[in-house]
């Protein structure tokens, strides 16, 4: 269908061919778009291996969000490589390890401080490093991976309070950056396994969780139905919508136990 033709995105979060920014990058270049990876600090190695699987090997530049300068250095050299971008994927979080799984009281503020600048703040920094690019776009697109946030789950700790912030940073962003004509918007996936998930706890049960009681069959294993709503988000076929949380979660948001 060619959804992306000729759309110009910027991948984050690629490590291994089971992370989900593998499938969106993946279907992205399926659907036509010229895409960027990026990679960060003894990972980048990792990405740049990986990105050798994709159909078409697209570049990869390092991008470590702890150092905004990187973000704003890479701005510059898509400016002169493509002049604009159409899209960009936060598909970035981290929290050490002391803020999953022992709730929320063990955690010191350094290292909830780590978890809220490289899971969420970041979403801003994507935004503010990228803006000029994404004006040049007739309509530019932010897009985040988001695990939903208006619940507390068991052993997700800090990182639930991370994705809450990120997700009304979503809503503060859609505000700031609609004038721009430029779409914010995340999309909120049920659990799957990554190397980002092993680092959960007990992620067992959120399998379990899913497998009880979502109305969709869910695969934790299965990326492909995350991928495909990112890259409408992409795409030219949502070009009102903004703002928006949408969940790809087998429905398991909308009902109770």
């Amino acid at each position: 269908m060619n959804l992306l033709n000729d759309k110009k995105l910027l991948i984050t979060g690629v490590l291994t061919d089971d992370s989900i920014a593998f499938s969106v990058a993946k279907l992205a270049i399926e659907e036509g778009a010229d895409v960027i990876l990026t990679g960060a600090g003894r990972a980048l190695s990792l990405t740049q291996r990986t990105a050798k699987k994709l159909p078409i090997v697209p570049e990869v530049y390092e991008l470590d969000v702890t150092k905004p300068e990187q973000a704003f250095e890479l701005s510059s050299i898509i400016e002169q490589k493509w002049g604009r971008l159409d899209g960009v994927l936060h598909a970035i979080g981290f929290a050490p390890q002391n803020c999953l799984g022992d709730g929320v009281l063990k955690a010191v503020w350094d290292e909830v401080s780590t978890a809220l600048e490289i899971s969420t703040y970041s979403y801003k920094l994507l935004a503010e490093a990228f803006l000029s690019l994404l004006q040049k776009s007739d309509s530019g697109s932010l897009v985040g991976l988001d695990f939903d946030a208006s619940a507390a789950w068991p052993t997700y700790d800090w990182m639930g309070v991370a994705k809450a912030g990120l997700e009304s940073l979503n809503r503060y962003l859609a505000k700031d950056l609609g004038k721009f004509n430029i779409r914010v918007n995340l999309v909120a996936a049920g659990p799957i396994k990554t190397v980002a998930a092993k680092s959960i706890p007990q992620f067992g049960q959120f399998e379990d969780a899913w497998a009880a009681r979502s109305p969709l069959k869910w695969s934790t294993t299965d990326h492909e139905a995350v991928a495909k709503a990112c890259i409408m988000f992409f795409s030219d076929y949502l070009p009102l919508t903004t703002g928006e949380i949408l969940h790809v979660d087998g429905g398991f948001h909308a009902v109770s136990a």
